[in-house]
Order: C-alpha cells, then structure tokens, then sequence
C-alpha cells in the first residue's frame, strides 16, 4: 500500500458519497489494505452496504446513531453521545494506524449539525499516521474541512427520482 496518505472530502446534494467511499475501500481491500469505517447518523439496520461489509472479515465497521433520522432543528443528547462515541471508533482506529483506509461516513452531516466539533476533525486529521487515507462524506462538508483536504469531490444533483415522487429504492438508494 501507499506510504503516504491523503484526505478526501465527498460532499454535495447528489447521490454517491458513500457509494462512492465504500468502492474505494473495496479497490484498498483488493490490494491487500486494511479498511475501517464509522457511519455517523446510521443506526437503522436496513442499509445494503452494511450487510453486505459485515460479511468481509478484513474490515471493521462500526454504525453509530439512532434508527430515527435526526432533527438539525433539535438533536436529543443521544445523537450528541453516538457522535461522540463515533469520533472516538475514528480517533482510535485512524490514531493505531493499522489501517489503511478509515472511511468516516456522514461525519459531514454530524459537523453541519453540530453534534461534532470541527476543530476536532481537524486536528484528528493533522495528528494522524501519515500512511492513513481519510475519507469524509455527507453533504455540507464545512469550508474549513475542504480547505484541508487534499481531494475533494462535490456530488451535484442534476436529477432525482425522488424529486418525481419515486421512493428510495431498496438495493439501490439503501
């Protein structure tokens, strides 16, 4: 693997940030890497790449929140709890460096809603083994998080099923 890693931010109103995360680690586990990953907001049980994941014993993955989506008009203190035990799954598997790949999935949406700290992140991110690659999704990826990336990639919703009153589709969306 690589001796040097990189920070990469996935954000935007388009569909694909995790999608395109997970497609990532899975090219690092075809190398033989090491992959890790938090899921901030993500305690509902019915998301594909969860199920599937879990079946691959070379990557750790760790799903924090509640099954409820959360209010960005009033998080209740366990969505602050989860967060913060998600961040501290992050700090501790980027901080041992035994992995190649930690994906830090929704993290985004968690500093938007301010259930994280930003500084936090950032210095996460400064302080870390520099053979670790960082991925950050969720949309409203802070200004000050793109700033410090070194790849960033903004998913832009040019159309939606949804926006025609199409559901989310199991296997595809989730």
């Amino acid at each position: 693997m690589n001796n040097k890693g990189l920070v990469q931010v996935y954000t935007g109103d388009g569909k694909g940030k995790t999608t395109c995360a997970i497609g990532l680690a899975v090219r690092v586990l075809g190398h033989g890497g090491a992959v890790a990953i938090v899921q901030f907001l993500k305690g509902w049980e019915g998301y594909g790449e969860v199920a599937f994941l879990k079946k691959l014993p070379s990557v750790r993955l760790e799903r924090t929140g509640r099954a409820e989506f959360v209010r960005p008009s009033g998080p209740q203190p366990e969505d602050y709890a989860e967060a913060e035990r998600g961040f501290t799954l992050a700090r501790n598997w980027i901080g041992s460096g035994d992995y190649d790949l930690v994906v830090l999935d929704e993290i985004n949406v968690a500093l938007h809603y301010g259930l994280l700290s930003t500084k936090a992140v950032l210095d996460l991110l400064r302080e870390r083994p520099e053979k670790v690659e960082v991925v950050l999704t969720g949309r409203n990826a802070p200004e000050q998080l793109i700033a410090a990336a070194d790849l960033v990639t903004e998913m832009v919703k040019r159309r939606h099923p949804f926006d025609r009153g199409v559901k989310a589709r199991e296997g595809i969306e989730f």
